[in-house]
């Protein structure tokens, strides 16, 4: 239960992320797959930077600043 609910909100997250990164996003679709991924990143990164995100929106906010780094770097490669 707890994956399908990481899975739901790094969805979430990712279209969260294409409305935060105009003109950086790549469709409805891909941006929620990347919001997956980045779930996974933003978790590692702050992680590896020591911030401990609680509370109940400690996840999602871990998730949206994965998912625009995710974006981010999908952006770098689709130019």
């Amino acid at each position: 239960m707890n994956f399908l609910i990481f899975i739901i909100i790094g969805a979430i997250a990712g279209w969260l992320a294409g409305l935060i990164m105009k003109g950086g996003g790549f469709g409805f679709l891909i941006n929620v797959l990347l919001g997956i991924i980045g779930g996974f990143v933003g978790g590692w990164l702050f992680g590896v930077l020591g911030i401990g995100m609680g509370g109940s929106f400690g996840p999602f906010i871990t998730s949206v600043v994965g998912a625009i780094v995710v974006l981010f770097i999908a952006g770098l490669f689709k130019k």
